[in-house]
């Protein structure tokens, strides 16, 4: 996106347990005595224990360690990158035969890492690796277009713009240092939409350049308003 404009000026398991029902009523027939010339056959199991020997003992098992399956989402709702959490996924726009698509891989260790491409006419026109990371100072927004070195703009936070009847919340990002662009804004619409605009000086004239953009389904391209 930021080539792009510089080119236009993310059972449990049940035991059951048997029990065995006792029957008070019916007493067992006594046992056969043997005669003499019979010998007791010894039990196949039977083992001779010492008076004195004690029962044995089981050792207690030690605990597993288990992994808690909220920890992932936590730690990220912890990140100072959260806020833009929401990005992950893809996004695509087409306007003017121009088709941006920019994807995002989910939150994890303090960054986002993504990517943006753009086609015309089937070739590409250019291309873009994206990441917002977590700095000592602050989290950054930081765009590595094809050809050219990254440059980074620090998040100064989120605002509400009104739009019409409905309210919009826009993520700001800003590099006083450079002419075109100094402000990066992602803006989060209904309905799955996305409007990324990228602002500055041209030629001592204000200039701003906004891409609609469409939550589609990474793999089938189908549009998903949410």
């Amino acid at each position: 996106m930021l080539a792009l404009a510089l080119a236009l000026a993310l059972a449990g398991v049940s035991l059951a347990a048997a029990q065995a029902t006792a029957e008070p009523d019916k007493k067992p027939d006594p046992p056969a005595t043997p005669s003499a010339t019979e010998s007791k056959p010894a039990p196949p199991d039977a083992k001779s224990t010492p008076p004195d020997a004690k029962p044995a003992q089981r050792r207690p098992r030690r605990a597993t360690a288990q992994a808690d399956p909220a920890a992932p989402a936590q730690a990220a709702e912890e990140s100072p990158v959260a806020p833009l959490a929401w990005l992950e996924g893809c996004w695509t726009s087409n306007v003017n035969r121009r088709e941006v698509r920019e994807q995002w891989l989910p939150l994890r260790g303090n960054l986002m890492l993504g990517m943006s491409h753009t086609v015309i006419q089937g070739k590409t026109q250019d291309y873009e690796y994206l990441r917002i990371e977590s700095r000592p100072d602050g989290v950054y927004y930081v765009a590595l277009p094809s050809g050219q070195n990254a440059t980074s703009f620090r998040y100064e936070g989120m605002t509400v713009v009104t739009m019409g009847d409905r309210s919009d919340d826009a993520f700001v990002f800003t590099n006083p240092a450079l002419e075109f662009p100094q402000k990066i804004v992602y803006r989060r619409a209904t309905l799955g939409w996305l409007y990324a605009s990228v602002s500055g000086k041209v030629g001592g004239k204000d200039r701003e350049v906004t891409y609609p953009m469409r939550r589609t389904d990474c793999e089938t391209g189908v549009a998903i308003e949410r």
